[in-house]
């Protein structure tokens, strides 16, 4: 089969991933790598721009990431992963975009003042936070990537990556760099267990490393419609996280929970009960997968070995191009 492109895409390694990142990202990924020329990458170096204090999970955690992935159904086979500072060029090539990047540009990005601000607790007035987003246009752009798989709100980032591989070609007078394009894609947003925003911050998530027992246990623990009181009491799906579930893990009997909800035909306990089902039924296969995979940490660091591999011939390629046209390339 013909690949449509190249996408490149990856996630920090924060911790255990959850539901929230499985239908947000990798669900996506998995269907992705069947029709596009896929690079994901475990992006270490990002982790560091707020997590540089505290490096003691580090590994576990990038560990945990792989392990997750795979269980879900990546194939390395089907794509390549990697891992962001086993490939050098990364770091070099945004060295040489901080070089000519406006800081007007990065003191622009919608998300540096919301995460500033949201952050209080840790110290990220630094260099590093301040220019992810050249870093992220380094990871798009040394791969030459067609697409990159983002949802609305990550639009601006794309933009300044088409504007600094737009800036390097006009210094430059070249062509190094293509423009990647956005591929919107609708995430299946899912709220916490305790109606929030589904984050690990929050301790509100349901996580691929979870057993069967463990989500039911969790899903028995979530929040339903406050305002219903008795089992018997009309119910109010549109406000309930657990109706909010339902939509994606009951489709065939969705209609008839809402119907039963408003009624007060069926109490939350039941309903939650067939979600917890459910969930627990799409779950499991993951959860079985990660338990192996878990077995076979030598095959995890071969994937990786030869991923890095695929990516650094690739990186260093437009790395040699790149030093041509700047006329850095002496010797």
């Amino acid at each position: 089969m013909e690949k449509k492109g190249t996408i490149l895409s990856g996630m920090r390694p924060t911790g255990a991933l959850h539901l929230g990142n499985y239908f947000g990202a990798l669900e996506n990924w998995v269907r992705l790598q069947n029709e596009y020329e896929c690079f994901f990458f475990v992006a270490d170096y990002h982790a560091l721009t707020t997590g540089y204090e505290n490096t003691d999970d580090f590994k576990d955690n990038i560990t945990s990431l792989l392990v997750d992935w795979l269980a879900a159904g990546l194939d390395p086979e089907k794509c390549t992963l990697f891992l962001q500072s086993s490939i050098k060029e990364h770091a070099e090539l945004h060295l040489l975009f901080s070089m000519n990047l406006p800081l007007s540009w990065l003191y622009r990005c919608p998300t540096y003042k919301d995460q500033i601000s949201q952050m209080k607790d840790k110290n990220i007035t630094t260099y590093g936070f301040l220019g992810y987003p050249c870093l992220m246009a380094t990871d798009i752009l040394v791969y030459k990537a067609d697409f990159v798989p983002v949802g609305e709100d990550q639009l601006p980032h794309i933009e300044m990556t088409r504007e600094i591989a737009r800036r390097f070609n006009f210094l430059y007078n070249t062509e190094v760099f293509p423009e990647p394009q956005p591929l919107l894609t609708k995430a299946k947003v899912l709220p916490g267990l305790d109606g929030r925003k589904m984050s690990k911050s929050y301790n509100n998530t349901i996580a691929l490393s979870d057993s069967p027992d463990v989500v039911k246990k969790k899903i028995m623990s979530m929040v339903t419609d406050p305002a219903r009181i008795h089992k018997t009491d009309p119910g109010h799906p549109e406000v309930c996280s657990v109706f909010a579930y339902h939509k994606l893990f009951s489709e065939s009997i969705i209609n008839e929970i809402e119907q039963d909800c408003r009624k007060g035909e069926i109490g939350c306990v039941a309903c939650k009960k067939k979600l917890a089902e459910n969930i627990a039924q799409m779950m499991t296969p993951i959860y079985e997968r990660r338990l192996e995979w878990l077995k076979r940490t030598d095959d995890i660091r071969d994937i990786i070995l030869e991923g890095n591999k695929r990516a650094r011939v690739i990186a260093e390629r437009t790395m040699d191009e790149v030093r041509k046209v700047m006329k850095i390339d002496w010797i």
